[in-house]
């Protein structure tokens, strides 16, 4: 009698601590600053909201830059394994948000065993064994201990789709780059085989004039530094190009020495600056943005867990169990066992304590992680706003000087045909026409190039974006 009492109080024991448990409300991330910090009002250039539908490459003119990006797409080994870093953290999230759901197992074993006994009729013997079981366990959440941790095991799956936007938004604007410095580049080429074959008329002319004693031979030997010096420069073009070439067909999936199909010989036209938006706008669009904010809010639900994790944990569990007596009854008469395991840490030195510091620390190194991100992003725009209009500025004042190098070229040629001045005058206006020549190309591509850079800093919507297909032979 006095066992069944006993045995009563610690049943009324354990239902008064489960209520007071259950009336415990679950831990939450605790409130935080202002993530986002200081933002201007508007950039330096303002032009109306940015629309981020579309894709921006288009934009450029060229078929061929979107078969290229179209491939790095689908193609890029960079952008796979973000996918793969994306089903990581889906699988892990499946496996945080497992543990608030019952855990059941089963189990059978059986055993059969003939034994020979020395009897007048000499009889051999069968025993047979088996068992069945089921076991069950849950643990009830009242802290919010297991939500915490799939609340943020869920945030990590979407800053790893953010972080797979922006490889994608990384990976288009690079494969851009690279395709313009290529097309830069033979554009260059093509000039400097356009001005070794003007320097060698020249150079004929020159001797010509040797021949007849009309010039020193210091006439020729400064022309011909000029002709060779152009043919110096040219394996370096070439090299440079087959090396960018390399990298491109490396960005877009393809080995180094593939045919890319590159035809296109005219630089890129680009129109007037696309609407940036506001500064606040760069929250939402800038893929790399989202996914430290994303970071930031798993990390709060990661205190959460740190600090559920300090407490009293109950952990029901249920067993049932069929041998050879009871599988007869099954139907009829089963026999459950049920469990609760009630656990506390009361002395660890400390280390739980030092969880929740160490997540707390990991939650302010994501808030400045994002106010940082925040503020590059919207000094990325800046930049390539500043940059865009400043280079124009100095590609017009390039035109200019280029207008009149040429008219000076043209007098000093006129001079030394007439016999009013030496070579060394012409010699120095053609070599500042050559330079001005090639320099305005590699403007012309810096141009461009802070145009791509500021589609990339405005980010993109790159929410429609498909796993690529993974061949069988890989799968």
């Amino acid at each position: 009698m006095r066992a069944v009492t006993g045995f009563s109080r610690l049943i009324l024991i354990l239902i008064l601590g489960i209520l007071m448990l259950v009336s415990c409300a679950p831990f939450q991330p605790e409130r935080i600053p202002d993530a986002s910090g200081p933002l201007p009002g508007t950039f330096a250039v303002y032009n109306a909201a940015v629309d981020v539908t579309l894709p921006w490459w288009p934009s450029l003119g060229s078929p061929e830059l979107n078969r290229l990006i179209d491939e790095a797409l689908s193609g890029s080994f960079t952008l796979k394994e973000s996918w793969a870093r994306l089903r990581q953290t889906e699988a892990l999230a499946i496996q945080a948000g497992a543990e608030r759901f019952p855990a059941v197992t089963a189990s059978g074993s059986a055993e059969s065993t003939r034994g020979r006994t020395r009897t007048t009729s000499n009889t051999s013997l069968w025993r047979e064994s088996y068992l069945l079981a089921l076991a069950g366990s849950y643990e009830l959440d009242f802290w919010g201990r297991i939500r915490s941790a799939q609340e943020a095991a869920l945030l990590d799956v979407s800053a790893s789709r953010a972080d797979l936007q922006t490889a994608a938004m990384t990976l288009t604007a690079t494969v851009a780059d690279r395709w313009l410095q290529i097309l830069s580049l033979k554009r260059q080429e093509k000039l400097l085989r356009e001005q070794l074959q003007s320097s060698q008329t020249f150079l004929e002319l020159i001797e010509l004039r040797f021949r007849k004693a009309m010039v020193s031979a210091l006439d020729v030997y400064q022309q011909k530094q000029v002709v060779e010096n152009i043919r110096a420069k040219i394996p370096l073009i070439e090299a440079e190009t087959r090396l960018l070439e390399h990298e491109l067909a490396v960005l877009i999936g393809r080995p180094p020495r593939a045919d890319l199909e590159l035809t296109q010989a005219q630089m890129p036209t680009i129109g007037p600056l696309p609407a940036v938006g506001l500064p606040a706008d760069l929250l939402a669009h800038r893929p790399d943005v989202r996914a430290a904010g994303l970071h930031l809010r798993a990390a709060g639900w990661q205190v959460a867990e740190a600090r559920a994790n300090r407490l009293p944990k109950l952990q029901l569990g249920a067993d049932l169990q069929y041998g050879p007596n009871e599988l007869d009854l099954f139907f009829d008469t089963w026999l459950i066992s049920l469990a609760a395991n009630l656990t506390a840490p009361i002395f660890d030195g400390g280390r739980l304590a030092a969880a929740v510091d160490l997540t707390r620390a990991q939650e302010d190194e994501n808030l400045w992680a994002y106010r940082q991100a925040v503020l590059t992003a919207v000094k990325e725009v800046e930049d390539a706003l500043e940059s865009e209009a400043r280079q124009r500025e100095h590609i017009h004042g390039l035109a200019a000087v280029m207008e009149a190098a040429r008219r000076g070229f043209e007098e000093a040629v006129q001079r030394y045909r007439r016999g009013l001045s030496d070579y060394l005058p012409v010699l120095t206006q053609l070599i500042a026409v050559q330079d001005l020549e090639q320099n305005l190309i590699q403007q012309q591509e810096t141009l461009i190039r802070y145009r791509i850079a500021l589609h990339r800093a405005l980010g993109g919507d790159w929410h429609g974006m498909t796993e690529p297909m993974v061949p069988k032979d890989q799968g």
